[in-house]
């Protein structure tokens, strides 16, 4: 382990008597956790019921009015079996997450990094709903007791925002990665109407396009777990109404594909051509290819066939 230098020992003792603090660790920023106490109140909690949280990196100089929010992904569970195992770790609860968040990338603070943020108050949310911060119900039989309240986590972090500087942003940008750049699409306007009239916002997904095709037996297996995400989360209320009144299946507005359409804040999507899970989970799904004849071409593109690169490389194109 990195030997810890003096300087960097004071900086632990100046902050671990305020919330939320960081630790100047080498290269690294680590930031603390900032639990939203008054969640509970209005029924804000985790899959286990522990109280919902963010870390928060105070901006400076010219970005202190300037504002980016990073929704952490990590997948979802869509029946009571995984929701149930997901609420004994760091995803369904705060309770098992680590207190001190490596900020890198675009939360970085190091300006030659990350020039276009490295100033602004940057914000990581922490994910413990399961269905990308849109769910709004409670599963209790007696025995097991879930709390699906992705909605309210994701208002109630905002509003413990607005009073800290958010209310006054100039520039925000709304971002997140994998199951959180989905729910950049479920919040994006939102988010937008809860900054003043006059603030700069706009959306960013990364990885977080989720595709509704077939996979190669011809199934929607996608659309299959998505709506037995939002049936068992109560996500269709919480669902663009602009999006679900105009379609036949209003369930398919959880897809950014259709969502994207009634999206008036300006949006910036990031998506591989070739991404990994949407080519084992949507496109080659296990209970599409039984026979595992795609296994080796998951484990290794160069061994794919010819005809299995065709295959990606159309799917490629859809996404672009």
């Amino acid at each position: 382990m990195m030997k810890i230098r003096i300087e960097i020992t004071l900086c632990l003792v100046l902050f671990l008597v305020l919330a939320p603090f960081c630790i100047c660790s080498g290269e690294r920023l680590l930031v603390g956790m900032t639990l939203v106490r008054n969640a509970t109140a209005h029924g804000a909690v985790c899959l286990d019921g522990s109280l919902p949280a963010y870390h928060l990196h105070r901006g400076f100089g010219a970005g202190s009015n300037n504002w980016i929010l990073q929704f952490e992904g990590g997948g979802w569970c869509n029946d009571i079996s995984s929701c149930l195992e997901r609420a004994k770790t760091r995803r369904g609860s705060t309770r098992y997450m680590s207190k001190l968040e490596v900020f890198s990338g675009i939360l970085s603070n190091n300006a030659s990094l990350n020039p276009d943020f490295y100033n602004w108050n940057r914000v990581k949310l922490r994910y413990c709903d399961g269905a990308s911060f849109s769910g709004d119900s409670k599963f209790d039989n007696g025995t097991s007791l879930l709390y699906f309240r992705g909605q309210r986590i994701w208002e109630a972090i905002i509003h413990d925002l607005l009073p800290k500087g958010l209310s006054r942003a100039r520039k925000a940008l709304l971002s997140g990665c994998s199951a959180g750049g989905l729910a950049t699409f479920l919040h994006c306007d939102n988010f937008t109407k809860m900054l003043p009239s006059n603030a700069s916002v706009k959306c960013l997904s990364d990885a977080g396009f989720f595709l509704d095709e077939r996979d190669i037996s011809l199934n929607y297996s996608m659309r299959s777990f998505y709506h037995d995400l939002v049936a068992l989360q109560g996500i269709e209320q919480n669902l663009n109404p602009n999006c679900t009144r105009s379609i036949s299946n209003p369930k398919l507005c959880f897809f950014p594909q259709y969502a994207l359409n009634y999206i008036s804040t300006p949006y910036f999507i990031l998506n591989s051509a070739y991404d990994v899970f949407q080519f084992h989970h949507s496109l080659v799904p296990p209970s599409a290819d039984l026979h595992g004849h795609w296994n080796r071409c998951k484990l290794d593109p160069a061994a794919c066939s010819a005809y299995q690169i065709s295959v990606l490389q159309a799917c490629a194109r859809f996404e672009a």
